[in-house]
């Protein structure tokens, strides 16, 4: 799989009166916007060729942090959409990106905290006739999408937000689909709020029994930033990583340089654009060691 979409869409309503003035993807998550995190998923993946899907009034913003992944040895490209319609629209819209391809899905407020990236997730990498949907163990499991699956990780049910859940197992918002998705996207009608739900694109590949379950391993943390204090939780606890380890999680500049999509020279050369910040002595500092997580 080569291709990816960050969905980084909505209003950020819980987040007012902060997303009145500052896109959501772009608050911060301790010292880096919030859509470095997904990014940075994607980038240790080993995706390349991302299409973020945004509002028409935070394309600009989000445009301005990222580029065109130029700098970072990837390829950034960008689409809105409109209203927000639900998340199996991205793939009706970014269908000429997609091309008929296998095609990853995260959303643009998923903040990951990795403990290890091993070789099982080339099983989602490499799909080609079904799709994965990735869940983690929760202690709450009546707030969120809940999955259920058998011995082999074959789903076999999807229930949101239940009130007696059949698991404990909560999808996080990444997904990774075959070539067909965007002609089940467009077979979709709109739930009774008026949006397309991810729940049912994913029914359509549970009712043909190609519908798998990928599960975060023990040490790697699933985020939420929705609310100001969830925000506050997340920067926190990077805050505390990051100075326990004196390593920055996700940041878009060194896990290109560690994944060799960049050379030495170009991460000192980004390095320069934060010049007089603690990030920018940290890239320094990160090329000069020639060091790699």
């Amino acid at each position: 799989m080569k291709k990816a979409i960050v969905l980084a869409g909505g209003t950020g309503t819980r987040l007012r009166p902060l997303t009145d003035v500052v896109c959501k993807q772009l608050l911060p998550i301790y010292d880096k916007p919030m859509l470095h995190y997904p990014l940075a998923t994607l980038m240790l993946l080993g995706i390349k060729d991302i299409l973020i899907i945004t509002t028409p009034k935070d394309l600009s913003a989000i445009q301005d942090n990222l580029g065109d992944g130029s700098e970072l040895g990837i390829n950034i490209q960008y689409k809105t959409q409109n209203a927000p319609r639900g998340l199996p629209e991205a793939f009706i819209i970014g269908e000429d990106f997609i091309n008929n391809e296998p095609v990853c899905l995260i959303l643009g407020d998923n903040i990951l905290y990795w403990g290890q990236l091993n070789l099982l997730w080339n099983e989602c990498l490499s799909v080609q006739n079904g799709a994965y949907i990735v869940g983690t163990h929760t202690k709450e499991p009546e707030r969120f999408g809940i999955i259920e699956c058998d011995r082999n990780n074959k789903v076999l049910s999807l229930t949101e937000k239940p009130t007696n859940p059949k698991s404990n197992i909560a999808a996080i918002g990444l997904y990774f689909y075959d070539h067909q998705v965007v002609d089940f996207a467009k077979q979709l009608k709109p739930s009774q709020r008026g949006e397309l739900e991810i729940t049912d694109l994913n029914n359509i590949y549970l009712n043909k029994g190609t519908l798998k379950a990928k599960f975060l391993s023990r040490g790697t943390t699933w985020l939420d930033a929705g609310t100001v204090n969830s925000l506050m939780d997340a920067s926190n606890f990077f805050k505390i990583i990051e100075d326990r380890q004196g390593l920055k999680i996700c940041c878009i500049e060194e896990v290109s340089y560690n994944m060799g999509y960049i050379s030495r020279n170009q991460l000192l050369k980004l390095a320069q654009k934060f010049s007089g910040s603690n990030y920018g002595k940290y890239l320094e500092q990160r090329a000069k060691n020639n060091d790699t997580e």
